[in-house]
């Protein structure tokens, strides 16, 4: 069984960043992607970005060019840069695991608060 740890979020005003890690322990072969949701207040959980296994990437229109998303295999963390964040980005970050066989794994969430 996957256990994932979010940690690095918190408060910071527009236009500051803040980075996210997510270390994963157990095994963690056989995966499709790892990545970063998030979800805001009233909200769906939306995708922020997500890694392959072969390290392609894909991110949300509204984060690109802002967020950067990272993984250490080695050391099964993945890692989310944000800058330039915008009081929108405020949401609880969720760690994901899509696995090619099985539910998918979640993090217990990190929050992140942009103030204007």
């Amino acid at each position: 069984q996957v256990h994932l740890v979010e940690s690095g979020g918190g408060l910071v005003q527009a236009g500051g960043s803040l980075r996210l890690s997510c270390a994963a322990s157990g095994r963690i072969f056989g995966f499709r992607t790892m990545g970063w949701y998030r979800q805001a207040p009233g909200k769906q959980r939306e995708l922020v970005a997500i890694c392959t296994a072969g390290g392609s990437t894909t991110y949300a229109d509204s984060v690109k060019g802002r967020f950067t998303i990272s993984m250490d295999n080695a050391k099964k963390t993945v890692f989310l840069q944000m800058n330039s964040l915008k009081p929108e980005d405020t949401a609880v970050y969720y760690c994901n695991i899509n696995w090619l066989l099985g539910p998918d794994s979640w993090g217990q969430g990190t929050q992140v608060t942009v103030s204007s």
